[in-house]
């Protein structure tokens, strides 16, 4: 793996790991729904952008039923609950959650596609389930039923993202610019009507709210969508899976820095676990970042 491309990774992680960082900033003021609207809206504005300067054709009509179906529980769903157990979780705590959708897409995967439970995916998902359970059973913030519910509402969104993935996989390829593209305009029309029926929790967002909208929008799903295309394009689809490992990491950090959250051994050791859990499911070895990518046409 060349420098440019180590770079990258860690800045693609880094980015998608602060996600947690601004919804618990904007959250408070804009509530769930709002939040995940500006966030999938300035997307879809960022990209469409980013389409016309490269000339890049949507193929809409083709693809509409497909931009909903993969952005209903790619993107709008996951989104909204994520956004609505940052209202009571830490961003530490849902990096980490956000880390087991892989663990989620074994269990579907064994459960309605006859994926074998083999020795090395069983290992991995009670690991995993290992890993939550110290998380969450040492936090101190998980207390009352709200916190009770967040942690349905994260589990259920890193859930979606398993379904995504089994999704992706039946349904006919689609080129990897429009699929984001699309999904992102798909997801702005499926959370639009909840606006009519969920008004922000306050009348004027603070700055630190709007500017928590727009780096969602832009920085973490806009630039990050480009960068992870860019790594599969220079790496393949393996090792690029490794930005999974290291969003929990930067997710921790972005918390302690930014928003004062405690780090105790439970976070660090219960996150480790996780995501060992999760590379055994997934099959990922660390060679892999060490390999030429294949080419794709």
């Amino acid at each position: 793996m060349s420098a440019a491309s180590i770079l990258r990774l860690v800045l693609l992680a880094a980015i998608w790991g602060a996600s947690f960082l601004f919804m618990r900033l904007g959250v408070p003021e804009l509530g769930p729904a709002w939040l995940m609207f500006g966030r999938v809206f300035m997307a879809s504005v960022f990209l469409a952008l980013v389409a016309l300067a490269l000339k890049q054709r949507l193929p809409l009509r083709q693809y509409a039923v497909h931009y909903l179906l993969l952005s209903f529980f790619n993107t709008a769903l996951p989104f909204l609950l994520f956004a609505y157990a940052a209202q009571s979780l830490t961003a530490s705590l849902l990096a980490v959650l956000n880390a087991t959708a892989p663990l989620w897409g074994a269990i579907i995967g064994w459960l309605f596609f006859r994926q074998p439970m083999s020795l090395r995916l069983a290992a991995g998902l009670l690991l995993g389930i290992t890993g939550v359970g110290i998380l969450v059973g040492f936090d101190g913030t998980v207390t009352d039923k709200s916190s009770v519910w967040a942690l349905v509402a994260a589990a259920a969104a890193a859930c979606c993202y398993g379904i995504a993935t089994w999704y992706t996989r039946q349904a006919k390829p689609v080129p990897a610019f429009s699929n984001a593209h699309g999904s992102m305009w798909a997801a702005s029309l499926w959370l639009l009507p909840l606006l009519w029926f969920i008004p922000p929790p306050v009348a004027e967002p603070a700055a630190t709210s709007l500017l928590a909208v727009l780096a969602l929008g832009v920085l973490c799903t806009g630039v990050a969508y480009l960068l992870y295309f860019r790594l599969v394009q220079d790496l393949g689809a393996t090792p690029t899976l490794s930005v999974t490992f290291l969003i929990p990491v930067f997710g921790v950090l972005w918390g302690h820095l930014f928003l004062h959250e405690a780090v105790g051994w439970h976070t660090l050791f219960g996150a480790a676990i996780v995501i060992i859990g999760t590379m055994l499911v997934t099959g990922f070895r660390i060679t892999a970042l060490f390999t030429p990518a294949k080419e794709t046409q």
